[in-house]
């Protein structure tokens, strides 16, 4: 089955719409990329509209960690997902995602980036 982003083709009530036009290809979307944790980082560059290339992280080992009090940047190992506040479901099964609670070497931090669309990882540390 096909990801569809077009327009609704359904009224509120759950009646179908006249189509007034065949739907398009630039309106396809796509399965949506679960980055996981992996022994190292694992990229895949897929082509988007424009003939662009979008780089998708498939597995992590590492993230890049902000440290606000230093003002630094550690690039730290990943251990685990700790949380997921957009669906526990997803922490369960160790899939990062933008906002999620990972655990680093260096200590806890909140995703900042869209793994699956940036390609890499990068987080704020939650300092106490």
């Amino acid at each position: 089955m096909a990801y569809y982003q077009g327009p609704d083709l359904r009224k509120p009530s759950g009646g179908k719409k006249r189509a007034h036009r065949k739907k398009r290809k630039y309106e396809l979307g796509r399965v949506p990329t679960w980055t996981r944790i992996g022994e190292k980082d694992l990229r895949k560059g897929i082509r988007i509209r424009g003939g662009n290339i979008k780089i998708r992280l498939k597995k992590a080992a590492y993230a890049n960690i902000v440290i606000k009090s230093k003002g630094e940047v550690r690039k730290a190992k990943i251990i685990g997902v700790e949380k997921t506040p957009s669906n526990p479901e997803l922490a369960r099964r160790g899939i990062i995602t933008k906002g999620a609670i990972i655990r680093t070497e260096i200590g806890l931090a909140r995703v900042t980036s869209r793994p699956g669309q940036d390609g890499v990882i990068n987080a704020v540390l939650i300092e106490k």
